[in-house]
């Protein structure tokens, strides 16, 4: 909810989705999403990695941003151009890492 309510400060419209797939699911029927933020650990078959790095490779365009507060991740774990964020987080370094992504 914190994650959310920054993102909507930022200026992004938020969608919350309960699992991977279905933020795949939604990705594909809609346009205009600009920033995937999600949580490593969700339920269902993927976890937030996996979908980082799906969206990464289907829609390069969009801005990703994975968290955890339990998974640090490993080699290979995320898109090259993605950023992880450890929990707890601060709203400030939630901007700060979406305004270095904008700028990337």
């Amino acid at each position: 909810m914190e994650a959310a309510d920054t993102l909507a400060d930022a200026g992004f419209k938020v969608l919350e989705v309960a699992t991977a797939d279905a933020a795949l699911r939604y990705l594909q029927e809609k346009d205009g999403v600009d920033l995937l933020f999600t949580d490593v650990n969700m339920p269902g078959d993927l976890n937030g990695f996996d979908l980082a790095r799906e969206v990464a490779a289907r829609w390069p365009e969009i801005l990703i941003v994975v968290c955890s507060g339990a998974t640090k991740p490993g080699p290979g774990d995320l898109p090259a151009k993605a950023r992880f964020i450890d929990k707890p987080y601060s709203s400030g370094l939630v901007e700060q890492v979406l305004r270095e992504l904008r700028t990337a």
